[in-house]
């Protein structure tokens, strides 16, 4: 630790803290554009510049010093530092003048106004006056894709969206052209960038040059009510803000969370707002003569009751059903005695029996920046968990680890060594290269996707994985999953018991009367009387006898279990439409109906019967971690020479919601034209 004074206080800090990050320590308010502590330091915007003693008369900029760099008095007293001398306020308020010579003020007709770094950083920096009475320079707005507006006369060029797409995307999609005035920022031909994550680049900006192009003009940020929750696009479960203003979502955000996202989200995650209100499904709807009709909540209860005397009864829950309402569900088929349940509907081979170490990512997200070499196993964590992605790219990126992939080739954004397509591969690989490089390995981390365990052999490719990756005390078994309910779904046991039917087998006719609890990406036959609840007129919606129209995600709050096995919990931001309903309210009536009342009449209550069942998950924000010994009961078996094909072929239309976005509609377009014109 080295010893600094910053403005009269002394204090210890670490020798390699700029000496931004020591004032920080210190309480100090240090202004800043181009510094960002998740980006490299570029130093271009001047406007964190403080007085160091002893020192050159002149300031200094505080993001690209460090303190190391700092010598001591004559007398071997400490450096000090000072941020609110004459001198910084004056070189802060020359800064500001000058970022402001080219700058458009049009505050009151930017769609950053009230949340606008160089706005308020001029308001507390700032002077009262300028000096400069010149024109001002004009710049082209340029297209860069259907997600990012682009107001380019406001850019200051402080190259945040630059590093961004270079260091965390992995892309590289955005730079700089020309010198000096001439200097603009775009993209490579002014085409649309190609990251699943281009939208936090809006985030980053700190003045109105890149906005969100969805949003725009749409609402003020004092507007909005905001409430924190939980993203259920996929299984990582990142940290959100939903900003909403009466019924309707407006936009949402990312939350800073350490542990998970960092504070990056997805563009599906962000940009999937206006699927919460197109085609949804806001009154009960019974299927007369082949064709759906407007019904009451009663008649279609009845419809349920009349179906339901005497028949083999079974359920199949979705991927964005919370914890409760599928314990709500399972509650109410096994009151018929049937043990029919699933929510597998991709048909994966996981299965609670086998352990929690057999279906999470052990590691835990922050385990990914521990690895020392990494095998990815029938996935494309690009397209299945962008974020998740960036980290590994990060780990990358910082120790050159290696990294290996069996199955379909992709890109990854980092270099990935392919190795084969199949569990042959695996299986064969020790004494390969890699097998020696994982052997060799303290802290190996296996990813296995759902790609390598929707298959007959997925349970033997599983046990081939957990034996490459437990060693010693790390268990570097990492199960990535693509739908949020999933392990959830597991934890309480929605899977078929002794005798029961797998969602394949009662999709297939198996039962005479199946529950599709927002199961939209599974093709159910003709047989059975299907009762669908869900948000959104999709797959199950077309196929259903029976229609319960139920709440999306961010209009109920609800349990979630993330790959990891952190149980989270998502906040109601807004109310469903019209008679639609909470799904656990739609099951508590139904079952009144059906003559098999369920224990409770609140959420709460409801709750408490799952944490009775199922302490853990209780403890919100929390992981209970899996028994490692338990890997060692996966059956071994022979497995075949069929590649593996990734869960995720289209990023962006992976659910009832994305698939009902227009927005979601034309990234998929453009991301299939790239695919084309690379194959070509």
């Amino acid at each position: 630790m080295t010893k600094i004074i910053v403005d009269g206080t002394e204090l210890d800090v670490p020798p390699e803290f700029t000496l931004l990050q020591a004032c920080e320590e210190a309480g100090a308010e240090i202004p800043r554009f181009c510094y960002h502590e998740r980006l490299s330091i570029a130093g271009n915007c001047r406007m964190c510049l403080v007085e160091v003693k002893p020192g050159p008369p002149k300031p200094a900029a505080s993001c690209a010093m460090a303190v190391r760099d700092l010598r001591p008095g004559p007398n071997g007293e400490p450096p000090e530092v000072f941020t609110k001398s004459p001198m910084v306020k004056k070189a802060r308020e020359g800064v500001m003048e000058f970022l402001l010579i080219n700058h458009p003020l049009d505050c009151p007709i930017c769609d950053q106004g009230g949340e606008c770094d160089l706005q308020d950083q001029a308001m507390a920096f700032g002077g009262d006056s300028s000096r400069f009475a010149e024109n001002k320079r004009a710049v082209e707005d340029k297209y860069i894709g259907p997600l990012v507006k682009t107001s380019m006369n406001r850019c200051i060029h402080c190259t945040r969206c630059v590093r961004f797409t270079a260091e965390v995307a992995g892309t590289g999609d955005m730079g700089s052209i020309g010198r000096g005035e001439d200097m603009e920022i775009t993209t490579y031909l002014e085409t649309a960038m190609s990251s699943e994550l281009q939208g936090n680049v809006t985030d980053l900006c700190p003045v109105g040059a890149l906005l969100p192009k969805p949003q725009s003009f749409r609402a003020r940020p004092w507007e909005l009510q905001k409430t924190q929750s939980i993203d259920v696009m996929d299984a990582l479960g990142s940290a959100i803000r939903i900003d909403s203003r009466g019924r309707e979502v407006m936009r949402i955000l990312p939350r800073v969370n350490e542990l998970v996202n960092e504070e990056w989200i997805s563009d599906k995650t962000r940009q999937v707002v206006d699927g919460l209100k197109t085609q949804r499904l806001d009154q009960p709807f019974v299927r007369e003569g082949g064709k759906l009709r407007p019904a009451s909540w009663l008649e279609a209860f009845a419809a349920v009751a009349d179906k339901i005397k005497g028949a083999r009864v079974g359920a199949i829950a979705g991927d964005l059903a919370s914890v409760e309402e599928m314990f709500a569900l399972k509650m109410l088929v096994e009151s018929f005695g049937s043990k029919n349940l699933d929510c597998r509907q991709d048909g994966v081979k996981l299965d609670p029996k086998y352990g929690r170490a057999s279906y999470i990512f052990n590691p835990g997200v922050v385990g990914v920046e521990e690895a020392d070499a990494v095998l990815i196993i029938g996935s494309n964590p690009r397209r299945e968990s962008p974020v998740l992605n960036a980290r590994i790219r990060k780990r990358w990126s910082r120790t050159g680890m290696p990294i290996g992939v069996i199955g379909e080739r992709v890109d990854l954004t980092y270099p990935a060594q392919h190795l084969g397509a199949g569990p042959d591969t695996l299986a064969s690989l020790a004494g390969a290269p890699f097998g020696d490089i994982l052997a060799k390995a303290e802290r190996p981390l296996v990813i296995v996707g759902q790609g390598a365990l929707a298959r007959e052999d997925g349970l033997a490719v599983l046990a081939l994985a957990a034996k490459l990756a437990v060693k010693g005390d790390w268990n570097g078994l990492a199960v990535l999953h693509t739908a949020a309910a999933r392990v959830g779904g597991l934890d309480i046991g929605f899977t078929p018991g002794e005798g029961g039917l797998d969602a394949q087998a009662m999709a297939s006719g198996g039962v005479d009367v199946l529950f599709n609890l927002g199961a939209d990406e599974i093709e159910i036959g003709a047989g059975p009387f299907v009762v669908y609840i869900g948000s959104h007129g999709d797959r199950g919606a077309h196929r259903a006898d029976v229609i319960l129209p139920g709440a999306a995600y961010t209009e109920k709050s609800g349990l979630y279990v993330n790959t990891e096995g952190r149980v989270q919990m998502s906040d109601r931001a807004n109310f469903p439409p019209g008679d639609a309903r909470e799904d656990w309210a739609i099951l508590r009536a139904l079952s009144d109906v059906l003559g098999h009342r369920l224990p409770f009449d609140s959420l709460g209550a409801l709750r408490a019967k799952l944490v009775a069942a199922h302490p853990h998950m209780y403890h919100v924000d929390e992981i209970a971690a899996g028994d490692a010994a338990t890997l060692a009961t996966l059956p071994q078996g022979a497995v075949s020479k069929a590649g593996f094909v990734c869960a995720v072929q289209d990023f962006y239309l992976t659910n009832p919601i994305a698939r009902a976005s227009a927005v979601m509609a034309e990234c998929s377009a453009l991301a299939k034209g790239r695919l084309q014109q690379a194959a070509e």
